[in-house]
């Protein structure tokens, strides 16, 4: 069965099929990149199929290249007053996921960046191609991270390694994100659909209520700072999106060159 709950955003497909619920985004031409549009019809679906018994497992995907390469800053109007739309839809999808009442694999096809690892350690198990990255590249235009990333990335490989990945913005390699506790796992690339598609009948097989008790309390043990992580990251991040570092992060970015935020 497909179903999709907006017709209006091709861009993200849901299916069901042998009880797993299958949310994929599918912009390819654009690396996945997301809108708060498009984030919420990720919340719309784990939020309708929260209640619905015959869903056991779930998987959260993307097609092409990118897992998400973050959020679609390619046409941003630095003119117009920030809003919260995005910000909120993001922390609204971190939010239902943790709160899912199944187990929700991350299966990060490709590329991770900004939003995009909020989105897939927002999951249960993450899981990866070895090829791909991940990369929390707000500081690139001037932001910081948000979507949780603030607690979701230090709650997987502690404060050292938060720190480096969020303030120096550079790659972290599957394997090395591996090592480094951020994922559950790593497939080679040509294995990878088969061994996400095993690891979702595995999980869809097995029981539920037992999978769901072990999820939430593993969830509460560890990220206790997700709320507060929310609150935190939107006062900063909106004083961050009215201030000079972002104008210029993003004009650089329209302009394929290098930010310098010494100037400002």
């Amino acid at each position: 069965m497909t179903d999709n709950p907006s017709t209006d955003l091709p861009e993200v497909a849901v299916d069901v099929t042998d009880g797993i619920l299958r949310v994929t985004l599918n912009r390819p031409e654009r690396m996945n990149a997301v809108k708060a549009e498009t984030l919420n019809t990720i919340g719309d679906a784990f939020e309708k199929y929260a209640t619905d018994d015959s869903v056991r497992a779930a998987v959260l995907t993307g097609t092409g290249r990118a897992f998400c390469s973050g959020a679609d800053i390619a046409g941003r109007d630095l003119s117009a007053p920030p809003t919260t739309d995005t910000i909120d839809a993001a922390n609204r999808v971190a939010g239902l996921l943790r709160a899912f009442p199944r187990p929700v694999i991350g299966a990060v096809n490709g590329a991770a960046a900004g939003v995009g690892v909020s989105l897939a350690l927002s999951c249960d198990l993450t899981v990866a191609k070895e090829s791909t990255y991940f990369l929390l590249a707000f500081t690139r235009i001037g932001l910081m991270p948000d979507g949780g990333a603030t607690a979701l990335v230090a709650a997987s490989v502690g404060r050292a390694r938060a720190m480096k990945m969020a303030l120096l913005a550079e790659r972290l390699p599957a394997p090395d994100a591996l090592a480094a506790g951020l994922i559950a796992d790593t497939y080679p690339d040509d294995e990878f659909d088969s061994k996400v598609a095993e690891l979702a009948k595995r999980l869809a097989d097995g029981p539920t209520d037992a999978l769901a008790s072990t999820k939430h309390a593993i969830n509460d043990a560890t990220l206790t700072e997700l709320e507060n992580a929310f609150g935190r990251e939107f006062e900063g991040q909106m004083t961050l999106l009215a201030g000079p570092g972002f104008a210029e992060g993003v004009t650089a970015f329209q302009e394929k060159r290098p930010a310098n935020f010494r100037t400002l």
